[in-house]
């Protein structure tokens, strides 16, 4: 059975009558199409920072949590995700199985000996990094580096992640790097990475560069902010006003980014998953526009991995409401229908 919906599709408006031919949306009509849902629609939502499969860090990848992990983004209305690090190589129903969203991923994350979670991603010399993030931005077109972990450890240098840039855009990949330091930020927007993660402590200066060279902010708002309170209860000292101070500024950050035109990615890495709704409303309360907040989670985010919107050719996801959601933000956890890959999952 062929699937049609129709109704004001975001960003714009208009009004569209879609079918799902497969996998692809045609304006085509199609004879005896069921018409599942009629209002608002999006292009399908994105969680563009999450990390499934793993109940904690250093857990092994369980193919079982995946699912479920997965299962909970689709039920958000989530109907693709960027991992970028995964506690091993996926399998290959990930991303592609009907029932599971679309999915880029980086594999397991690189990074400095003494860094990171033991168990969890690779551990690598400057002198190796290069090699291993081509080697696996050629197998997933992403890699992960770990450019800083804490306060009192140093950054992956300036010199070394441009050359692990330099290698990945060699095979036609991407570069994400965590960063929640100061120097690990400067050195990453100084290398031209395609992705900065957190972006804690980052140097609003750096902004204008950003936009200028394209590389997105994932900023992950909600589950720092969630961190906060927590941090404000511990003793006294650097790594407290390190993330105190840092987790305070960070939503002034964001809006500065979106103002210098950097891409904001919305990312949860958190769990429960499935729990895009709270990200997109930290970036409202951080003073984005709700369109602005909704394109970090949707469109806008669809773009930045390659994907249209709806148009006719499209994928076919999207994810219906009764209302504008950009007039009420909560209408996020209400949907009338979310469609997968031209299948309605819920």
């Amino acid at each position: 059975m062929v699937l049609r919906i129709r109704g004001h599709a975001l960003p714009h408006g208009q009004y569209v009558d879609l079918y799902a031919d497969g996998d692809e949306w045609t304006t085509d009509p199609v004879a005896d199409a069921e018409l599942v849902a009629e209002g608002w629609l999006l292009p399908g939502l994105v969680d563009a920072h999450t990390h499934p499969g793993a109940d904690k860090p250093g857990d092994r990848l369980d193919h079982e949590v995946l699912r479920r992990d997965l299962q909970l983004h689709v039920d958000a209305g989530v109907t693709v995700i960027r991992s970028p690090g995964l506690a091993d190589d996926p399998p290959d129903w990930f991303g592609r199985d009907l029932d599971v969203p679309r999915a880029w991923h980086a594999g397991p994350w690189i990074a400095q000996h003494g860094q990171f979670f033991d168990d969890w991603g690779r551990r690598a010399s400057h002198e190796e990094m290069p090699a291993i993030a081509a080697a696996q931005a050629a197998r997933t077109g992403w890699a992960k580096v770990i450019a800083d972990w804490s306060p009192d450890q140093s950054a992956v240098p300036t010199d070394v992640l441009a050359a692990v840039v330099y290698a990945v855009h060699n095979v036609g990949g991407r570069v994400a790097v965590h960063s929640q330091v100061g120097a690990g930020g400067a050195a990453a927007v100084a290398a031209g990475v395609d992705s900065l993660e957190h972006g804690m402590c980052l140097d609003p200066d750096l902004l204008d560069k950003m936009a200028e060279q394209g590389t997105a902010l994932t900023p992950t708002l909600s589950v720092l902010s969630q961190a906060l309170a927590t941090a404000r209860n511990k003793p006294a000292g650097p790594r407290k006003k390190w993330l105190v101070d840092g987790v305070e500024a960070h939503p002034g950050l964001v809006a500065a980014a979106v103002e210098a035109g950097v891409t904001v990615l919305a990312g949860t890495d958190s769990q429960p998953h499935g729990r895009i709704i709270d990200e997109v409303r930290a970036l409202a309360d951080a003073g984005l526009r709700p369109h602005d907040a909704l394109a970090a989670a949707s469109w806008a985010a669809r773009e930045y991995l390659g994907l249209p919107g709806l148009v006719p050719g499209a994928p076919a996801d999207a994810v219906v409401y009764a209302e504008d959601p950009r007039t009420d933000l909560s209408q996020l956890a209400h949907p009338l229908a979310v469609v997968l890959r031209g299948r309605r999952v819920r």
